[in-house]
């Protein structure tokens, strides 16, 4: 346990020193991939918030899923690739495959559906290769390049505002 919270703070230290090169998007693409990143520590309901992303005219099969958890247990089989603290490594690199792959796809839109900042999360967020980045504004303001002011629980909410801002934007 003890040797976690170390883990943790040398994660929070590189990427502290990381999100000094943060880019802004510049991309005018239209959003046809999304990627959702979920903690599922706090929000249970991915498929409720993949269905309002689906009625707001996203195609389900151009929505890739990753979920994280704070515990994760390696026999157990989960619908959506899952992943926890573990598989980062002591230099604060992902040994997940999965989670490699999904942060070198390169999205046009990452959702980080997180309201509390956890290291782990922050570092997939940051490294990903997506176009336009849309997370909540609880968490650190450098790492997306649109924040919405809400709680993770009120995923109507964060759709509808979501939606409603990229369409101002000339996204959808």
């Amino acid at each position: 346990m003890f040797l976690n919270y170390i883990k943790d703070y040398f994660l929070i230290k590189i990427l502290k020193n990381n999100l000094h090169n943060v880019k802004a998007s510049t991309s005018t693409k239209s959003i046809q991939t999304v990627g959702l990143l979920v903690d599922e520590s706090y929000f249970f309901e991915k498929e409720a918030l993949v269905n309002e992303l689906i009625a707001n005219g996203i195609l389900e099969s151009n929505i890739k899923i990753i979920v994280y958890r704070d515990k994760w247990k390696k026999n157990e089989v989960y619908s959506q690739p899952t992943f926890g603290a573990n598989h980062v490594n002591w230099n604060a690199q992902i040994t997940n495959p999965a989670v490699n792959d999904f942060i070198n796809e390169k999205f046009d839109l990452l959702i980080s559906y997180y309201d509390v900042e956890k290291a782990f999360l922050l570092k997939i967020t940051h490294s990903s290769k997506a176009h336009f980045k849309v997370g909540f504004s609880s968490v650190d303001k450098r790492l997306n390049h649109m924040m919405i002011n809400t709680n993770a629980e009120n995923y109507k909410v964060f759709v509808h505002e979501l939606f409603r801002y990229l369409k101002v934007l000339n996204k959808i």
